[in-house]
């Protein structure tokens, strides 16, 4: 199959990788792995879906990043995970059958307008992305493209996407450098950096997402706030409650109070289109965080969860990590999912 696909002029790239922020280099068509452990773009599923926007959603097998809050754990760290994957699949024969999921009745019926990229992240597999919806706009040229992203890849790589887009959903978990990494094993920088060209282009985004984990990321919830609204009070945000997942499994959920709280300090920063979404006051239990790679006591709680499924790296720096390509996190395997 690689042999087959190597020639294929869009896939080029994959020869030495830099679709995002890591930048790894590597030669994924020659059967190389970089911080996302995937060769081929792989598709984990495909079909209608109802959440906001509605439309007929492609996951992508692989992440760039390493959250333990991660509820797509077994597609965002497949191979890794065991998780099962639909595998590769052909870009035309894909774009035929979602835009014919989109007009079918059940499609019509649901309102689904939009293809929908998510994942894992769907940045490991930019190319195939944008030959998907080349194939699309073949078949109907209005057809609508949504792109959900963690914002971490290139300057070079978020152009591409507001080139194909309509719509961007785009996903903040914290200003602070300790906490993101804590969380997610990466720098939050390059979101940053990303989030500020997007809010450039605001017919581009459906919204900014903003995941509330109490005790973990809830004091980022004011400087998030403050950062969106210097960049443009009118952009959208929504609050997604924390459900207990991956790692965090038994880490308390998100309760009523605190995303009510949530929306009221976005509304104290001036933000003028917020409101939250999902399923509060799931039940967990707290612990207390000592990891002493931090000094802020959400990363310290964050770390002490990596540091019991086995991460060794701290402050994590996931694509740096000499246990990049046997990371006990990315292996994990939960007792529940929520």
């Amino acid at each position: 199959m690689v042999e087959e696909l190597a020639s294929f002029p869009w896939l080029q790239e994959l020869h030495n990788c830099q679709l995002c922020e890591w930048r790894c280099g590597v030669d994924r068509l020659a059967g190389e792995v970089g911080a996302c452990r995937i060769g081929l773009p792989q598709i984990a599923s495909r079909s209608l879906h109802p959440s906001p926007p509605q439309s007929y959603t492609i996951f992508l097998a692989g992440c760039n990043l390493r959250c333990l809050f991660c509820q797509n754990w077994d597609i965002a760290h497949f191979p890794d995970s065991g998780g099962q994957v639909d595998g590769w699949y052909d870009p035309a024969q894909l774009a035929h059958e979602a835009v014919q999921a989109l007009q079918s009745p059940a499609g019509q019926l649901m309102g689904a307008d939009r293809l929908f990229f998510s994942g894992g992240s769907p940045t490991c597999s930019l190319p195939y992305v944008e030959r998907v919806v080349y194939e699309a706009r073949q078949i109907n040229p209005d057809t609508k493209v949504n792109y959900d992203t963690n914002g971490f890849m290139t300057p070079a790589s978020l152009q591409r996407v507001l080139e194909f887009t309509t719509s961007i959903t785009f996903d903040i978990r914290a200003v602070d450098e300790q906490v993101q990494r804590a969380l997610s094993g990466a720098p939050s920088s390059p979101v940053l950096r990303n989030a500020e060209i997007v809010a450039q282009h605001p017919d581009k985004l459906w919204e900014f997402r903003v995941l509330v984990i109490p005790g973990i990321n809830e004091e980022q919830i004011e400087p998030i706030c403050q950062f969106i609204a210097d960049l443009d009070p009118s952009l959208p945000v929504c609050f997604l409650a924390f459900r207990p997942n991956f790692v965090l499994e038994q880490h308390p959920g998100a309760s009523l109070d605190l995303m009510h709280r949530a929306v009221s300090i976005a509304c104290d920063c001036g933000l003028r289109k917020v409101h939250w979404a999902g399923h509060p006051d799931l039940p967990g239990t707290s612990v207390q965080g000592d990891c002493p790679a931090y000094s802020v006591a959400g990363a310290q709680l964050a770390g002490t969860y990596a540091q019991a499924a086995g991460c060794v790296n701290h402050p994590r720096d996931c694509a740096n990590c000499p246990q990049r390509h046997n990371c006990p996190v990315k292996s994990y395997q939960p007792s529940r999912r929520t």
